[in-house]
């Protein structure tokens, strides 16, 4: 199982220097990928009394992409993965286009995990339709995937029209890996068909084992090896006590997990440095993984 880091976006703060202490220090410790939340524009709760997300205008977010550019540059082992970048709210050529100069520019080093998202607000703010999201994302992956690999590419579905163009550079993995992030049967049947991965949320139950064995079913009902298809979740040491941190990456791995990241958010940490030393901690907490 491979173990990465979830870059703690939202304590991490705005100064590049923490940004790039925080990805060099998890390269430096082994940890084998860096993993990015995102969100584009956080709502005003106060101007919309039912509003329930997570995050808000005041929690802060750096651009994925962008973010990933700046590291390609200044890391030179560690996978930069996306968990997830929601696709739909962007235009698919131009996500295309990002993803493989950010794997040109890292030597290959980019996994592209996408979703849906959850929050309407950040889709009328960027111009586009919240309501036909999920349909939208896996002709965006169709096209992006041929983008990815052919140099011209004549392309007409349902929602894009591509007539004779394509990318370059093109990136050096041809195509570049896609996760999809959520847990509706129709993202599970887009990852069989589609998908190098999965990003499950929840917990390492057996209602998990029960997804994840409906996973393969129908992977293989769709022409795939289902031991080609990886899955990654992660452990929330911040706000989880020191003794459960090892049982819950064992119940992982034992689901059949093949990555597992390390969120650091929510203990209490008053500057970036304390986010590399829980990395630290929980590299020595479980050793012997």
């Amino acid at each position: 199982m491979r173990i990465g880091a979830v870059f703690p976006q939202i304590e991490i703060g705005p100064d590049p220097g923490a940004v790039k202490a925080f990805a060099q220090a998890a390269e430096q410790m082994g940890y084998t990928h860096l993993l990015a939340f995102d969100h584009v524009v956080g709502a005003n709760r106060a101007s919309r009394p039912g509003f329930d997300g997570p995050y808000d205008h005041e929690s802060l977010f750096h651009e994925p992409l962008v973010l990933f550019g700046y590291l390609a540059g200044l890391t030179s082992r560690i996978e930069l993965t996306t968990g997830v970048i929601i696709l739909p709210q962007r235009q698919a050529v131009l996500v295309a286009k990002q993803a493989a100069e950010v794997d040109v520019l890292s030597h290959g080093r980019l996994r592209l995990g996408i979703g849906i998202g959850w929050n309407d607000v950040e889709y009328e703010a960027l111009g586009e339709n919240f309501k036909n999201r999920g349909r939208r994302s896996e002709e965006q992956v169709e096209l992006m995937q041929r983008l990815w690999t052919e140099p011209l590419v004549t392309f007409e579905g349902k929602y894009h029209k591509v007539t004779d163009a394509g990318l370059n550079p093109l990136p050096v993995q041809r195509p570049i890996p896609v996760w999809f992030g959520g847990q509706a049967e129709a993202v599970l049947d887009r990852v069989a068909r589609l998908g190098q991965g999965w990003f499950p949320l929840g917990k390492p139950d057996e209602r998990m084992g029960t997804k994840i064995e409906r996973l393969r079913e129908k992977t293989r009902a769709a022409g795939r090896d289902p031991a080609a298809v990886g899955i990654e979740s992660w452990v929330a040491i911040g706000t989880k006590p020191e003794e459960e941190w090892a049982a819950q990456a064992r119940a992982w791995r034992d689901l059949g997990a093949t990555h597992l990241s390390v969120y650091t958010v929510g203990g209490n940490r008053s500057s970036p440095d304390g986010h590399i030393q829980a990395l630290e901690q929980f590299k020595r907490v479980t050793a012997s993984l």
